[in-house]
């Protein structure tokens, strides 16, 4: 697959999408991978810079991944129904189901596009909620960000794979194509670079993750 693509044509939004971090520090990230993605070197883009905190990079990178993948699905929204996808799955072998742990405490069926917006609500929350993603300089970020941060990318790995799995066909025909997989490719080299996602959970995209990570 071509995974040099750049930009998308469609820049229909499943959510709103979400601004960086506030803070001349989180702001200064922002352009960095802005600029350093211009370098089309996306192994480069995703390092921690020198001398910067690794949580405050985490969260900036964090909003930018949400923004992509709400972009992304927003381009399928009118092919990703209930009729058309009545579970979230990757294929035949993998269903995955909803639970925030809060609202909806035991994991519960529901149709692909109930479970992404069940999903983007849930980012939003912890995106929005200060003890999580901290808006004042200076001001902690919690002992459990990491565990936030990964559950996270987890789950939007699964819009992933459920686009590819789902909805690759419309993707071709929508020219979508080289913007997925450049995508994609960011989001995984990321995922990689800090160890964000279990191996196990990467199986329904395997060959296609495998030459990404090996360089290929």
């Amino acid at each position: 697959m071509n995974f040099l693509g750049r930009g998308s044509r469609n820049q229909r939004t499943f959510r709103p999408k979400k601004s960086t971090p506030a803070g001349d520090k989180a702001m200064k990230l922002k352009r960095h991978i802005d600029a350093t993605l211009g370098s089309g070197n996306l192994r480069e883009v995703v390092r921690l810079p020198v001398g910067e905190d690794l949580n405050e990079w985490l969260a900036v990178n964090t909003v930018d991944f949400f923004n992509q993948v709400n972009l992304l699905y927003g381009t399928l929204m009118e092919f990703c129904t209930p009729a058309t996808c009545p579970k979230m799955a990757a294929g035949p072998k993998y269903e995955y189901r909803w639970a925030d742990g809060v609202k909806i405490k035991k994991p519960i069926e529901v149709s692909a596009p109930k479970y992404v917006e069940y999903l983007m609500d849930w980012i939003e929350n912890q995106l929005d909620e200060e003890s999580i993603f901290p808006q004042k300089l200076g001001a902690p970020f919690p002992p459990n960000f990491c565990d936030v941060i990964k559950t996270i990318f987890k789950r939007l790995f699964r819009v992933y794979a459920h686009i590819y799995h789902s909805h690759f066909q419309m993707i071709i025909k929508l020219e979508e194509e080289a913007h997925l997989n450049t995508c994609f490719k960011h989001f995984m080299l990321f995922t990689s670079e800090f160890r964000l996602i279990d191996r196990s959970e990467l199986a329904p995209l395997s060959e296609l993750i495998d030459p990404i990570i090996l360089g290929s």
